[in-house]
């Protein structure tokens, strides 16, 4: 960690409640020439464990069964700071943001995958929350299910 954001670390908590509120974060893996590719996603903190879901064919899914390590980012950036500042350089921003590192699979079991598209369901549009998922739908998503070695937050007020 850079050592000027040792005194501006996120608790566990905190970390799960940015988790929770944010609607956007990156998924990054690693193409065949491997260079990183970083792909905004919708996704879930369930368990202590990230999920997020798509078609089942693509290059995010290549890349993740050619290797699972993945990087994955959330932020927001709640204002800029500049009072007081006289010059651009002086501006700061204030903001909140996770970098988690783990290992991501594709989920087979069906039972599960329908257990985390709910909890997609839940945090998205809680409208639908209770109505059961077509199982032709389970079928035909890809859920990927993130299991974090390696988490830290910081922030900046």
């Amino acid at each position: 960690m850079q050592n000027r954001m040792k005194n501006h670390t996120l608790t566990k908590g905190e970390i799960e409640e940015l988790f929770g509120r944010a609607l956007v974060g990156r998924i990054v893996t690693q193409n065949h020439d491997g260079f990183p590719y970083a792909v905004p996603i919708h996704f879930v903190y369930y368990k202590e464990k990230i999920y997020t879901h798509g078609l089942p064919k693509g290059q995010k899914i290549d890349n993740i069964k050619r290797n699972s390590k993945v990087c994955f980012e959330v932020d927001e950036m709640m204002s800029l700071m500049y009072d007081g500042a006289e010059i651009a350089c002086d501006t700061n921003t204030k903001f909140t943001s996770i970098i988690a590192l783990g290992n991501a699979v594709v989920l087979e079991d069906l039972d599960y995958k329908r257990e985390v598209l709910d909890r997609v369901v839940d945090k998205y549009t809680p409208h639908f929350s209770g109505n059961r998922l077509p199982e032709n739908m389970i079928k035909g998503t890809a859920v990927i299910e993130i299991d974090i070695t390696e988490c830290t937050g910081k922030y900046y007020r």
